[in-house]
C-alpha cells in the first residue's frame, strides 16, 4: 500500500515538475520549504529530538511538551516542524529561542528522506494529528521510534478510519507508542483494529501549559491599548465560525441596551473572514472597529474585532464571559483551557466532538454552560451578569477545572524514555 502511495505521489510530482522549477526558479521560498529543498546538505553529527505539530492549536500543546523533553534530554537539540503558514508564525513567536524550528516539507519521499537526514531524528513525536504514511514508513525502516502524543479521533475520522482500516492499520503499526487524549479516544483507535498494546490513555497535555495569570499591570495596558476601562462589562467571543458570528452580534444586540457597559470582542477563527464581520456589524447598527485600526482611531465602540494572530490567548483575561467558537456549527469546538485559566465562565454551543471530555469535565465542574441556540446563550449571558453568585460561583469553578486535570505530560515523558531510553 505505501508503495502505491509514493508511486501516485511521485507522478504526481513529475506532472506539476515544470511548475515547481518555474516557481523554484522566482525563489518562492514557500515551494523550496515544501519540497525541502531549502535544507542544508550538512548533516548534524548528533541525533536530535524531532517533534511535529500540524498549525496552530498543535503547536500551543506542543509547548509545555517541548518544555519537558528539553528537562528530560537536556543533551539533546529539539527540532520542531510545523506545516501552516499561521502554525510557524506561532512556533517562532513562542519557541524561537527553544528548538530549531522547520516548514514540514510534503510527503514525498525524496523529500521526506532530505529532511530525515538533516535532522537525524533519535525519536519522532507527532503531536495529536497530522499523519504522514511516507514519513512514518521512512522512519521505521531506519528504526527510528515514532510516537503519537495526545491522540484524538473525532466521530468522523472513526468513521473515515473504520471504513479504509486495511490503509490505516499499517500506518498505525509504525508507531511504537499512541499516547491518547482520552478514554473515547483510546477505544476509537483500538475499533479501527490497531494493535491495543500499543495504545494507552495519557490525558490530555494541553491542561500542562504554565499558565499565567493576568497581572494588574498587563490587565491596565491591555485595557488602555484597547480604549476600554475596568468598569466595562467584556464578553470575549473566541475561535469564531462562519455563520457563528450573526449569532453572537445578535446576541449581543439584544443585550447592549440593557447593559450599557457590555463590550464584545470578537475573534474569527480565519482572521480572513475579519472585514467581513465588520460589515455585518455595521450593517447591524453596531459601531465596530478593527483591532489594527486602534492606532488611529481611539474613540469608544462597542465591538472589537480582533484581525491579529496570537493575541486571544491574553485578551481572555480582560473578559468577563467567554465564549468559545466552532461549537454553534458542525465544526467540533476549540480549546476551553485559555479563558477558564483566567476564571472565566465559559459558554460553548453542542458541538464538541473535537472536545468530548473536555467538554464533559468542565461541564460536570460547573464552570462552564453548554448552549443549544442563539436565545439560550443571551439568557446565559444575561444571568451570569445579574447573578452574582452563580457569576462567583462559576469563575472559581472554571479555574479550578484547569488545574485539577494536569499531570499528561509526566506519563509522556515517562512512556517515551522506557522506549527510547
Amino acid at each position: 500500500m505505501i508503495l502505491l502511495y509514493q508511486f501516485i505521489y511521485t507522478i504526481i510530482i513529475i506532472c506539476c515538475a515544470p511548475f515547481i522549477l518555474l516557481f523554484a526558479a522566482a525563489g518562492n521560498k514557500r515551494v523550496l520549504e515544501r519540497l525541502g529543498l531549502s535544507l542544508s546538505k550538512e548533516y548534524p553529527k548528533n541525533k536530535r529530538i524531532w517533534v511535529h505539530a500540524l498549525s496552530v492549536g498543535e503547536v500551543i500543546s506542543a509547548i509545555p511538551l517541548i518544555d519537558a523533553i528539553r528537562l528530560e534530554y537536556p543533551d539533546k537539540e529539539i527540532v520542531l516542524t510545523v506545516t501552516t503558514v499561521k502554525g510557524l508564525l506561532i512556533a517562532k513567536k513562542e519557541l524561537h529561542e527553544k528548538v530549531k524550528i522547520i516548514q514540514m516539507p510534503i510527503d514525498f519521499w525524496w523529500s521526506i528522506n532530505r529532511i530525515r537526514n538533516y535532522i537525524n531524528p533519535y525519536c519522532f513525536v507527532l503531536v495529536e494529528t497530522d499523519i504522514w504514511p511516507a514519513l512514518l514508513n521512512n522512519l521505521a525502516q531506519n528504526n527510528i521510534k515514532c510516537f503519537l502524543v495526545n491522540g484524538r479521533i473525532s466521530p468522523s475520522t472513526f468513521k473515515a478510519y473504520k471504513k479504509f482500516s486495511f490503509i490505516i492499520k499499517p500506518v498505525f503499526s509504525k508507531f511504537a507508542l499512541c499516547m491518547m487524549q482520552s478514554e473515547h479516544d483510546s477505544k476509537r483507535l483500538i475499533e479501527t483494529g490497531i494493535d491495543q498494546n500499543k495504545i494507552i490513555t495519557t490525558g490530555n497535555i494541553k491542561f500542562d501549559r504554565s499558565w499565567l495569570p493576568m497581572q494588574p499591570q498587563e490587565r491596565d495596558d491591555l485595557l488602555n491599548k484597547l480604549s476600554l476601562s475596568a468598569e466595562d462589562c467584556i464578553w470575549v467571543a473566541g475561535s469564531i465560525h462562519k455563520d457563528e458570528e450573526k449569532i453572537i452580534l445578535n446576541v449581543f444586540l439584544q443585550l447592549f441596551p440593557q447593559f450599557p457597559k457590555l463590550r464584545l470582542i470578537l475573534a474569527p477563527r480565519n482572521i480572513e473572514e475579519s472585514n467581513k464581520i465588520l460589515i455585518i456589524a455595521q450593517g447591524m447598527g453596531l459601531k465596530s472597529i478593527l483591532k489594527t485600526d486602534r492606532d488611529h482611531d481611539k474613540n469608544p465602540y462597542p465591538v472589537l474585532i480582533l484581525n491579529t494572530i496570537g493575541e486571544l490567548s491574553r485578551i481572555y483575561g480582560i473578559g468577563k464571559i467567554a465564549f468559545v467558537g466552532g461549537s454553534m456549527v458542525a465544526s467540533g469546538g476549540h480549546n476551553l483551557l485559555e479563558p477558564a485559566s483566567f476564571g472565566m465562565p465559559v459558554l460553548f454551543g453542542p458541538y464538541m466532538h473535537n472536545f468530548v471530555l473536555m467538554s464533559e469535565l468542565i461541564l460536570k465542574e460547573e464552570g462552564a454552560i453548554q448552549i443549544n441556540n442563539e436565545n439560550e446563550l443571551y439568557q446565559s449571558i444575561k444571568k451570569l451578569i445579574e447573578d452574582d453568585v452563580l457569576y462567583d460561583r462559576m469563575r472559581k469553578n472554571s479555574k479550578n477545572f484547569v488545574y485539577k486535570h494536569q499531570g499528561a505530560i509526566k506519563e509522556v515523558i515517562m512512556h517515551i524514555r522506557k522506549h527510547v531510553g
